[in-house]
């Protein structure tokens, strides 16, 4: 498709889908998930730090956590409030050191120490939603089972006019009624490292964006963007 002809931004996203897909892809070729990990564990111990905080200050802390606890089994035995300074700075480290801990003793208990590989399974360890499941099932083993609905994808789907939902599996729904099912993985991660370079809360930049032609909300006045 020729630089020139795509969609209008007022065309519906089934026809606009293709071409989006096609930019994110010249713009981020090697997106990839942003939490440092070795191996599907540590990745879901990342995932769950993650929620309300950003992927930077995770990995700043994880080096040293893998290095104290470094299997389910360790982490599964570890003083709860060791594993609560330890988590400190990730925010919610009450909530977030319970979770790891049960979690790891489930997987100790129930899947030998593994990591499940089916949503279904994952979505029975503390602390892991959907999102949590999408990110490990994907990243950790290349598994497309949904779409990673995090706080870039909810906001940039809703200004692509992907969705016209709030609700993260809603959204992902929708995503995933859009996308190939070959995208569904690289697509989120690509939509955001959008989210975090160019496409910001609120002052998102529509001059250098790469979908600004197919965006509803970029011909929107500035103030009503930045919502």
């Amino acid at each position: 498709m020729s630089e020139t002809l795509f969609p209008p931004a007022s065309a519906p996203a089934t026809e606009r889908i293709d071409e989006i897909i096609r930019r994110l892809h010249r713009a981020y070729p090697d997106a990839i998930c942003a939490l440092d990990h070795n191996n599907a564990f540590e990745l879901l111990v990342a995932t769950i730090l993650s929620a309300q905080c950003t992927d930077e200050r995770v990995n700043k802390v994880t080096p040293a956590l893998f290095a104290r606890y470094p299997t389910p089994l360790a982490f599964a035995e570890a003083d709860i409030t060791e594993l609560e300074q330890a988590v400190h700075s990730t925010g919610f480290y009450r909530n977030k050191a319970k979770n790891i801990k049960t979690a790891a003793q489930r997987l100790v208990q129930v899947y030998g120490g593994e990591v499940p590989t089916s949503m279904d399974e994952l979505l029975t360890l503390a602390g892991v939603a959907r999102k949590t499941a999408n990110v490990v099932l994907g990243t950790a083993f290349g598994i497309a089972d949904g779409v990673v609905v995090d706080t870039h994808v909810r906001r940039l789907s809703n200004r692509l006019g992907l969705t016209t939902h709030d609700d993260p599996e809603k959204i992902e729904r929708d995503l995933m009624a859009l996308l190939p099912r070959t995208e569904w993985v690289g697509f989120a991660h690509r939509l955001i490292l959008h989210g975090r370079q160019i496409c910001d809360a609120r002052k998102p930049n529509c001059a250098l964006c790469t979908l600004n032609e197919l965006c509803p909300s970029a011909l929107l006045p500035p103030a009503v963007v930045g919502t």
